[in-house]
């Protein structure tokens, strides 16, 4: 054990000291090439599987699982939510490019009028209060529905998350790719240690996911949750897993993280929502 941990100890100060000089394209270059070295077996396109894309025998399970995929009401019940009107008539299709339709993968982004990163979870409950409604809460039920349904009208789509020439959006950034990197908590773990170097081993009876791909598919249906979570819901878990406290849902911390995190996985397609342990 205690070589594990000087191992992960050692891996994460040459990541650290790399990053903290690479730009975005050359972190991107170095994330995206690590996995492909690490499994050579798995085609790009196939992170948006999670683990699975990674493990045939949990492959074969998850498979059984997908064809009558839990989270098929929640989809319904999002689409339900998107088109109903507000009080004033409108409805969230209002608020977006498109309608609505057809742009997750253009999420999260940096709004350079504002100066902050804005995710999807955000935007819905801004077009809520902007409309006159109560804003939902963030990491479950009403908002990750109309989140999944949002999501499945943009399966196929790349994402290609940019950072604009803007040294408030670099500064975003470089806040996400810190929060990856640093260890943290009663266990002094960072995502990177878990989902990097060491994504393949099992830490317990779990298979640890390769970062790649990760935020593809969200929001999750997990099975330990017995329901569907957004993306802060899981920060918040992985958080507390490593006995840290976590940040607030939507705090500029996970924002920053889900941008830099996103970024990493430009080049895969959108196929949102998805099913997890």
């Amino acid at each position: 054990m205690k070589k594990i941990l000087t191992a992960l100890s050692l891996a994460t100060l040459l990541a650290v000291s790399y990053v903290a000089s690479a730009t975005p394209q050359q972190d991107l270059k170095e994330f995206q090439s690590f996995y492909q070295d690490r499994f050579p077996d798995t085609p790009f396109e196939d992170y948006v599987n999670g683990v699975y894309s990674i493990d045939p025998a949990s492959r074969e399970q998850w498979e059984e699982i997908e064809e009558f995929a839990p989270y098929e009401l929640n989809i319904t019940k999002g689409e339900v939510l998107f088109n109903a009107s507000f009080a004033n008539g409108k409805t969230y299709a209002s608020c977006f490019e498109n309608g609505g339709i057809g742009i997750r993968q253009n999420y999260p982004f940096f709004d350079t009028d504002r100066g902050e990163v804005i995710t999807l979870e955000l935007a819905i409950n801004e077009c809520r209060q902007a409309n006159g409604e109560k804003p939902l809460k963030w990491k479950k039920g009403h908002i990750a529905d109309i989140s999944a349904y949002m999501a499945s009208t943009s399966t196929g789509k790349v994402f290609d998350i940019t950072i604009p020439d803007d040294p408030r959006a670099l500064a975003a950034y470089e806040r996400g790719k810190k929060h990856f990197y640093q260890k943290r908590g009663q266990l002094n773990m960072a995502c990177a240690d878990c989902h990097k170097f060491y994504s393949g081993n099992k830490i317990r009876a779990d298979l640890l996911s390769p970062a790649l791909g990760h935020l593809t598919h969200f929001p999750v249906y997990r099975s330990k949750w017995g329901g569907l979570g957004t993306t802060h819901r899981r920060y918040g878990g992985c958080n507390k897993q490593v006995r840290a406290k976590p940040f607030p849902a939507q705090s500029e911390e996970y924002r920053a993280l889900e941008y830099f995190h996103t970024y990493m996985s430009n080049g895969l397609a959108v196929n949102g929502p998805g099913a997890r342990k």
